[in-house]
């Protein structure tokens, strides 16, 4: 028989204010992306484990006067704050579990806490600065009329693995200031942050049943969450067939759906960015920053390189003699500036995307293989080399999908025109950026481009009070800002006659 300590690290189901075992008793192992090996164990729910969740936040939703959308909004941002406090405090040791579950540096998993912290302050700011309603004029002394906005229900949250305890918080924490109860379910590879961040909201003070979390699979767990009838949104970031799957499940309730789906970001770099040794210094470390932090798994990440062809050997040469110099290894380890990828998987698609490019005539410029085996990098580990691949185009799949892993496309452009095409030529639209020392091209650039995020002369930033969205095959939903609190709210228009009386349409 499992003793305390065992039955309490399967217990990572959190419903209705108890941490809970799956109902089935099954249990999955989280491996650490360096080595492979099991370093903690969480329950594996499924479609009975959602249900009891949806039935606590739907409990939750629907109390009475001190339900957690009637709480003054006042108390909602404290603790939205208390949470932040808290996330300050444990920094080090999210940091940690964060580089371990998904592989990524200690010092990223660091800064991701950080951004956290920021992100429930951001949201707690904004909810208590929001005037009460919109006052519409009726023509009428005797009318009142005014828009308000309203909490839309039980949320369901599906977050994906690359940056689970951020993704987490961009719902989250607005789901919170809106007022909403929710049930979150963090991909199944990477779910031990997201299961420290309830921790702490229950912690800070969160009453029992806001927030459930069901850890466990999307075709069992997530699908359920998408299609239940008691659910009334569902906000999911993850892969493009999998976003499809979740919005044709909810289509049936027409419950709101926001959906941040992949990227393929284009990096559009002028020659004149590159004039001087330092604009073409910082031009190529901030095209390796966008291709290769986190492994490339970023759906924001710059991953492909559009240079303009006067400047295109010369950027390539010393970018990829750069890039063999990234140091991979364990994240945990000092000094290391790369980690693995986040699974077998995600490596042998990676490794494929890479054999098809080759076939179909891009150069291997660097990278392309597994790297030796070294003390802070073990053989079982899921490591895999920045690679650049040069001489590519938008016929080959490398270009046209998503890889999410170390690898760099690069095409080029003699044109400005040609270079927007460029850029624009990709069913996803989630961001890009555009490197060049002429303030009117980049705005003209800028505007042009398809996306929704477009950096000048900068890659990757973001900032909680900016909408994070997307285009086209990137999604459908709005993250951050104050778009992404109106995602987790229904609009109401109350109109009150303060005189009324007959109107005598019908004769009576």
């Amino acid at each position: 028989m499992a003793d305390s300590t065992e039955r309490k690290a399967r217990s990572t189901i959190h419903v209705g204010g108890e941490w809970l075992e799956a109902v089935s008793g099954a249990t999955r192992d989280i491996l650490d992306p360096a080595d492979a090996e099991p370093f903690a164990v969480v329950a594996e729910g499924d479609e009975k484990d959602a249900d009891r969740a949806v039935e606590a936040a739907r409990r939750a939703f629907d109390g009475g006067e001190g339900a957690w959308p009637r709480t003054p909004v006042a108390e909602r941002a404290a603790l939205l704050r208390r949470v932040a406090a808290l996330l300050v405090r444990d920094r080090e040791r999210l940091g940690l579990m964060e580089s371990r579950d998904a592989g990524k540096t200690l010092e990223e998993g660091r800064i991701d806490v950080d951004c956290v912290a920021d992100a429930f302050r951001y949201f707690a700011d904004l909810v208590t600065a929001e005037a009460p309603g919109r006052v519409v004029d009726a023509g009428s002394p005797d009318i009142h009329s005014v828009v308000v906005h309203e909490p839309v229900g039980v949320c369901a949250l599906i977050t994906p693995w690359n940056y689970p305890l951020l993704q987490a918080s961009w719902k989250i924490a607005p789901a919170l200031a809106a007022g909403d109860t929710f049930v979150v379910k963090p991909s199944e590879i990477t779910p031990l942050t997201t299961v420290a961040l309830i921790e702490l909201l229950v912690e800070a003070g969160l009453p029992a049943g806001v927030a459930n979390i069901v850890t466990g699979p999307g075709h069992t767990v997530g699908a359920r969450l998408a299609e239940h009838p008691d659910v009334d949104l569902v906000s999911f970031t993850g892969g493009l067939a999998s976003g499809t799957k979740v919005a044709q499940a909810a289509a049936p309730t027409v419950k709101k759906v926001a959906l941040e789906l992949g990227g393929k970001n284009p990096n559009v770099v002028f020659a004149d960015a590159c004039a001087t040794d330092e604009g073409f210094d910082t031009a190529v470390d901030q095209a390796l920053n966008a291709a290769f932090i986190h492994s490339g798994q970023v759906c924001s990440a710059g991953s492909r390189l559009i240079v303009e062809e006067s400047v295109h050997e010369r950027f390539v040469a010393e970018l990829a003699r750069r890039a063999r110099k990234i140091r991979l290894g364990r994240g945990t380890e000092p000094g290391v500036e790369c980690g693995p990828l986040v699974s077998e998987r995600q490596r042998a698609k990676t490794e494929s995307y890479v054999d098809s490019a080759l076939a179909e005539g891009a150069v291997l410029r660097c990278g392309g293989r597994r790297p030796d085996p070294a003390a802070d990098r073990p053989a079982s580990g899921y490591f895999y080399e920045p690679t650049v691949l040069d001489h590519c185009n938008r016929q080959m799949r490398v270009v046209r999908e998503e890889v999410f892993g170390p690898v760099l496309t690069v095409e080029t452009f003699r044109t400005e025109h040609e270079a927007v095409a460029l850029a624009n030529d990709t069913e996803y639209g989630l961001a890009g950026a555009v490197w060049t020392a002429d303030a009117g091209r980049a705005r003209r650039v800028a505007g042009r481009l398809r996306h929704g995020t477009v950096w000048i002369n900068d890659f990757h930033p973001y900032l909680p009070q900016a909408e994070w969205g997307g285009f086209g095959r990137s999604g459908t939903g709005r993250e951050l800002g104050p778009a992404g609190l109106a995602e987790y709210r229904e609009t109401k228009h109350v109109y009150q006659n303060l005189a009324p009386r007959p109107v005598r349409w019908f004769a009576g």
